[in-house]
């Protein structure tokens, strides 16, 4: 077949960042760069120039910077994303006559050859330019092709001439486009406001936050949040406020015999009283929560939302749209199952009803019914389970009417479902950080997580603990293990949580040994928690998340670096702003029983220390400053004291 127009020279090729032939979107902040490279070339010897066109998806008007070479063919350039919302880019590549012609002209200069004819074919292109330029841009091109005109007695100096660094910037601003090849693809980036970036979240079950015994409410969330603030939480996330059913319903510690007092799981989502656009009646009443949502605020507090699709058998959807769920040949309905495990008291929603297109606004329509009550963030149960199309649609579709709304998937799955759950649309993801615990799995996986391609689209969301998750670590370390997932959790990544009050006050009974479930766990009962408790760790998670707020350098994961340590039981690593007025080095003692010392190394210029002066390390967490000079010192950590350094490298 022949092509439109063969006249066409440039190929392009090898763009980057693209993913799956450009169906799913990169992920920035606003304010964030967006850099492009691209293999771009054409045949023979000509030069090539090329531009990033990119813009707003409501805007029909495209905006570009251009693209320098690097090597081999490879160009590169960025733009800026400043609102909220979509924007797409592609590139777009042409043969340069005047660049081609301005090389030529130079080298036969620099040979001592004649330039005549050169000259005149110069000429021609800056007044083929002054055509597509305006206003004294035009007149200064054609003055300039009136002047390669002339006739010179000295060619060669009118050759010099004809190579000033004006007259190219000049050209430059009014390119031959005629036969410009464009991308055939306009790839997306979806633009997230910071706190997508960077933020800290706290959990906890609002029926917990009573007097000792006693179901606690909205009205008691709100007495807490002084509390949370002044821990340095700017994201407060509720698992599910809904009515909870009582068919099968659980009772202490998983039970399936539940006693009369028992208050139920959160997860399993519907009563008589309604379901997933209801509240619980003890938490109190929508006015409660929308007030609860208020004050928040007013403490510098998101509330975030579970958001769980799944139903307790007496869920009215049970009732009123059988067809959402999947039926066994005895009639019944499949609960959830994860064998040997039985959870009875849930009924998973089935994406393969013929009935799914109802189905699916009705789930979108759940988040719409919260994001109108004032809430902007969810955390997302298991999207892994659920049908990735739906989330693919229902998120998208939820941004574009509300571009500031995040999603956080609880997805503890494989790496490709989670990579591929980012890729849909979820804003960020929680990881594998709770099983990372010695120095090499830290840094392997830290390493791709700030790394190509995975930084482009999947955003961590750490968390040492969860009311599902009581790893081994925590159970046998003591504090000093809390303390230790504390501060890694907190300096390694820019956004990180934790469950409390059960992670403040050093919770660590397990169910079982070999079990990751907690002793008498929240999720199945009420609990009291002493917040003034002697093995609370509260000070120093204020503390922590204080320096957060304060350090720019920890609030992305870009400038990530691990450092070498000549003992494996000590962690090093730094981050830095891309100017270098603030650095951060994080130093760790990953062992929770025994003091730890070594020699670290660290490459001084890259962190913008000049190597032949000394300069000192202020710790942030003890408010203590050192004096070193050259890359290699020595550092002594007690687990029982503060079993880290965070330092800012000053000089």
């Amino acid at each position: 077949m022949v092509p439109e127009d063969g006249r066409k020279r440039v190929q392009i090729e090898g763009i980057w960042p693209e993913f799956d032939g450009g169906r799913f979107a990169i992920k920035r902040t606003i304010g964030d760069r967006v850099h492009v490279e691209v293999d771009m070339f054409t045949d023979g010897h000509d030069v090539v120039s090329g531009v990033v066109l990119y813009r707003p998806e409501t805007s029909e008007t495209w905006l570009e910077v251009p693209l320098f070479p690097l090597v081999n063919d490879r160009w590169q350039g960025e733009f800026t994303v400043s609102e909220l919302g979509s924007y797409v880019y592609t590139v777009m590549g042409w043969v340069d006559h005047f660049k081609t012609w301005r090389n030529a002209m130079d080298k036969k200069l620099a040979a001592d050859q004649d330039v005549s004819v050169e000259l005149l074919i110069g000429a021609e292109l800056i007044e083929h330019a002054s055509d597509r330029a305006t206003g004294d841009d035009a007149a200064q091109l054609k003055t300039w092709a009136e002047t390669l005109r002339s006739n010179h007695s000295d060619s060669l100096l009118l050759g010099n001439k004809a190579l000033s660094e004006d007259l190219a910037h000049l050209m430059a601003k009014y390119p031959d486009r005629k036969f410009a090849t464009t991308y055939d693809k306009e790839l997306k980036v979806t633009v997230d406001r910071e706190k997508a970036r960077f933020s800290t979240w706290y959990e906890l079950f609002p029926r917990s936050c009573g007097e000792a015994g006693e179901h606690g409410t909205f009205n008691d969330v709100v007495k807490r949040l002084p509390y949370i603030a002044n821990l340095g939480f700017d994201v407060l996330y509720l698992p599910p406020i809904h009515p909870i059913g009582t068919t099968f319903r659980k009772g202490k510690n998983n039970s399936t015999t539940p006693e009369p007092e028992d208050v139920g799981v959160p997860w399993g989502i519907g009563s008589p009283e309604g379901g997933h656009k209801a509240i619980h009646p003890q938490l109190g009443t929508m006015d409660d929560f929308k007030n609860l949502v208020a004050k928040a605020a007013e403490s510098g507090i998101e509330i975030a939302l579970d958001l769980a699709y799944q139903c307790s058998p007496d869920h009215p959807y049970v009732k009123e749209h059988p067809q959402w769920f999947k039926h066994r040949p005895d009639g019944t309905i499949q609960y959830a199952e994860n064998p040997p495990k039985k959870y009875q008291d849930i009924y998973p929603i089935d994406f393969e009803t013929e009935d799914w297109e109802n189905l699916w606004n009705e789930l979108k329509s759940v988040v719409l019914f919260w994001i109108d009550k004032g809430v902007k963030i969810f955390r997302v149960d298991n999207p892994h389970t659920k049908a990735f199309l739906f989330w693919e649609w229902m998120i998208g579709d939820v941004k574009k009417t509300y571009p500031d709304v995040m999603f956080l998937a609880e997805a503890f799955t494989r790496p490709k479902m989670m990579y591929r759950l980012a890729k849909l649309g979820f804003t960020q993801s929680y990881t594998y950080f709770t099983w990372r615990n010695n120095k090499w799995e830290l840094t392997e996986y830290f390493k791709e997580l700030t790394s190509n391609p995975a930084n482009q689209i999947f955003r961590p969301n750490v968390w040492p603990n969860t009311p599902d998750i009581l790893h081994e670590y925590l159970q046998h370390g003591g504090q000093p293990a809390f303390k230790i997932r504390l501060v890694l959790a907190a300096t390694l990544a820019a956004t990180y949580g934790m469950y409390g009050p059960a992670f403040e006050v050093c919770e660590n009974r397990p169910l079982k040994p070999g079990s990751e479930e907690y002793l008498d766990s929240e999720k199945y009962q009420l609990r009291y928690w002493d917040l003034d408790s002697p093995f609370s760790i509260k000070h120093l998670i204020g503390r922590i998340n204080s320096i957060r707020r304060e350090h720019r350098a920890l609030q992305d994961n870009n400038s990530l670096r691990f450092h070498h340590t000549d003992n494996e039981q000590i962690i090093c690593y730094s981050k830095q702003t891309e100017n270098l007025s603030d650095v951060i080095l994080t130093i760790v003692n990953l062992n929770p029983y025994w003091t730890q010392g070594g020699w670290i190394d660290l490459p001084l210029e890259s962190l913008g220390i000049d190597p032949y002066r000394d300069y000192q390390v202020h710790d942030l967490l003890s408010d203590r400053t050192f004096t070193w000079f050259g890359g290699h010192n020595y550092v002594e950590l007690h687990p029982h004291g503060i079993p880290a350094h965070v330092f800012r490298i000053k000089q």
